[in-house]
């Protein structure tokens, strides 16, 4: 069999690899029944249902009528690195990194520099556009984490707290 759509088979096979990757995570946590579900009752049913998912569009790639073959692209290394970058700086940021001495920066920096760091991925930055979406997700995430949710986690840098 000749495959048709590169990137509808390979976006299946990643679905399915996530799918399996959720569902035996799930079985560290009990997984109980319908009725009296368990904390890996859900990650289990989503991981069943993702590799579902990923095995059909995958059988899917082999009949697509992709005139070109729906060839895979190159990697946009810029938008990965940056994306992945803010991530990795907006949890460091979080809670600091203690065991190299790095303190907490708390929730509001730690949006600011996700959005600043995640922008950088675009073609077009603007700063007045930062600031508001920024201003937007610090009052929001405040909001629905720490107000209505009562989690406990640093809001504000911790050498302006202590």
């Amino acid at each position: 069999m000749l495959i048709k759509s590169q990137k509808d088979f390979y976006s299946g096979l990643m679905f399915a690899a996530v799918g399996v990757g959720f569902a035996i995570g799930a079985t560290n946590y009990t997984i109980g029944q319908a009725s009296r579900m368990g904390p890996g009752y859900f990650p289990l049913i989503l991981g069943v249902i993702l590799t579902i998912l990923g095995a059909v569009i995958s059988l899917q790639s082999f009949a697509s009528k992709a005139p070109d073959g729906d060839k895979i692209g190159k990697w946009a290394w810029k938008p990965l690195f940056f994306v992945l970058s803010s991530n990795l700086a907006f949890g460091a940021l979080l809670v600091g990194l203690p065991f190299i001495g790095f303190p907490s920066f708390g929730l509001i920096v730690a949006i600011y520099a996700l959005v600043f760091i995640a922008s950088q991925a675009g073609e077009r930055v603007s700063i007045k556009e930062l600031l508001v979406l920024s201003t937007i997700l610090a009052i929001g995430s405040y909001l629905a984490f720490i107000k209505l949710l009562n989690l406990q986690f640093p809001v504000w840098p911790a050498f302006l707290v202590n």
